[in-house]
């Protein structure tokens, strides 16, 4: 099990329930972002990944 995956287990286990919409995701992500500026790039890229879906990566 990777560290991340416990995380995401947690989102699972805590949220798992809720609707969310992509503009509230969006939102999170930014005061993510504006909290952890380190983690800009990572954050950059799952969002990009999530937005082009099945495209190809064009990295």
């Amino acid at each position: 099990m990777y560290f991340t995956d416990r995380g995401i287990e947690e989102l699972v286990e805590r949220r798992g329930e809720e609707s969310v919409t992509l503009e509230w995701l969006g939102s999170q992500l930014q005061v993510f972002v504006d909290t952890h500026p380190e983690f800009e790039t990572a954050i950059e890229r799952f969002a990009t990944f999530l937005a082009r879906g099945d495209e190809d990566d064009e990295d």
